[in-house]
């Protein structure tokens, strides 16, 4: 049963619990082994490692196109349908983030400017296990697509019988993914990262995985870019005294279902509604096809915290900074500016979270574990490079020669500012 707790009476820092996705040395070791294997061995290491941990052998990696094209053609229209339509407001939204080239040429013979040039190949890990994700696919897709990335490799694990999901592979066709690879876990990253006889090399690797997919991805770091490193889905419901106890409880466990691990908190300022949540719970939770895996998520991680006022409340969302932050008030854009750390922010006592995980627009690759503080969602600039540009004429250098030539010989670097004097200089014949 989820517990309840006065506000005084529990730490803010320990409401999640921020350890619960760190690697251990185990987990560490056996990454680092995968890797060195799939960079050694290539597609021989990824086969072994799907026939070891996926429990099937297969002749290669590739998905074939007429698979992909079958798995579409067999789709239920209706969905399909929903896929292009959650794709078109994923689309607009995402398109409103692309940036521009500009250029600065306010003082004569100076030219400066940026240039926004996309990431060439960007992989995409697309989880399986416990449940498909095609939604992960149009989120991470789309956005790559907008920004310009001509190679779109996804990766994502193979079921016993060798196939791959068919929502998954329908939701690729509809993005535009390039190719789809059979391969999950850890060697996947690695294939990604390294490359192999038939997967190719990535500049990028996005996507959400499980605790050996996160240690890939932050091992693989350098070599490749990464989006993020993830851990459990979180979500924080903050709520007046007024909110449908049944709709809170069924938008925590809308996270709880993910994974044990997962996290839910609903904070609000009215012990009754605390205890009609804590009921509705243990009503809802029976219900559920995933029924052990939320229980395990909302008796392990989940807590009611009951705050004096909404204000107390929005302190500690901050101070949280989740994945997920549902503001569950009758006038909530008063509440908005005060909302300084989350990933998602959702407006409302009629927008639960899973409208923005499928079909709102805004992207559901949230930063967790408090990493709201300081990141933010999966967009567009994910997925290009900006590089500054330089151009002086030779009088518009000479203007500015002995300021740069100071500033340099200040630093102690004097061939820094001999590159500029040198121009000016009379040279030997």
């Amino acid at each position: 049963m989820i517990r309840i707790f006065n506000s005084a009476q529990v730490s803010r820092a320990d409401i999640l619990y921020r350890g619960r996705s760190g690697s251990t040395q185990a987990v560490e070791q056996a990454v680092a082994d995968i890797l060195a294997d799939v960079q050694e061995n290539g597609d021989a290491a990824v086969l072994r490692y799907a026939e070891k941990f996926d429990g099937v052998k297969l002749d290669a990696l590739r998905v074939p196109q007429q698979e992909i094209d079958a798995a579409y053609n067999a789709a239920d229209p209706e969905f399909i349908r929903t896929l292009t339509m959650s794709a078109a407001n994923i689309e607009a939204f995402h398109k409103r983030q692309l940036r521009q080239n500009f250029v600065i040429n306010d003082t004569p013979g100076v030219v400066l400017g940026q240039k926004v040039t996309p990431i060439e190949r960007v992989g995409l890990y697309v989880p399986g296990g416990t449940a498909s994700y095609p939604s992960s696919v149009l989120m991470n897709a789309i956005p790559a697509k907008l920004a310009g990335v001509s190679d779109l490799i996804m990766a994502t694990p193979p079921a016993r019988d060798g196939s791959v999901a068919p929502a998954i592979l329908t939701a690729a066709k509809v993005a535009g993914v390039t190719s789809i690879y059979k391969m999950g876990g850890a060697q996947a990253v690695g294939a990604l990262a390294y490359g192999t006889q038939s997967v190719p090399k990535v500049d990028k690797i996005v996507g959400p995985g499980n605790l050996f997919v996160a240690t890939a991805k932050r091992r693989v770091y350098g070599i490749v870019d990464i989006d993020m490193i993830a851990g459990p889905s979180e979500i924080l419901v903050l709520a007046d005294a007024a909110a449908n106890p049944a709709y809170v409880a069924a938008d925590l466990l809308s996270q709880a279902e993910h994974d044990k691990l997962a996290t839910a908190v609903l904070v609000c300022d009215s012990m009754a509604l605390a205890e009609a949540v804590q009921a509705e719970l243990e009503r809802q939770i029976p219900l559920l096809p995933r029924a052990e895996i939320a229980r395990a998520s909302i008796d392990a991680n989940g807590k009611i915290i009951v705050v004096q006022d909404l204000a107390e409340g929005i302190e500690i969302a901050n101070e949280i900074a989740p994945e997920h932050l549902e503001v569950c008030v009758d006038e909530p854009f008063g509440l908005l500016n005060e909302i300084k750390n989350a990933g998602s922010i959702f407006l409302g006592k009629n927008v639960p979270e899973a409208l923005g995980d499928y079909f709102a627009g805004p992207n559901h690759t949230l930063p967790t574990l408090g990493t709201a503080r300081f990141s933010s969602p999966l967009s567009v600039d994910d997925f290009v490079k900006r590089s500054s540009f330089i151009y002086y004429t030779k009088e518009a250098l000479k203007k500015v020669q002995e300021r740069i030539v100071d500033f340099a010989e200040r630093e102690g670097l004097q061939a820094h500012g001999k590159s500029v004097s040198i121009r000016f200089e009379k040279q030997p014949e």
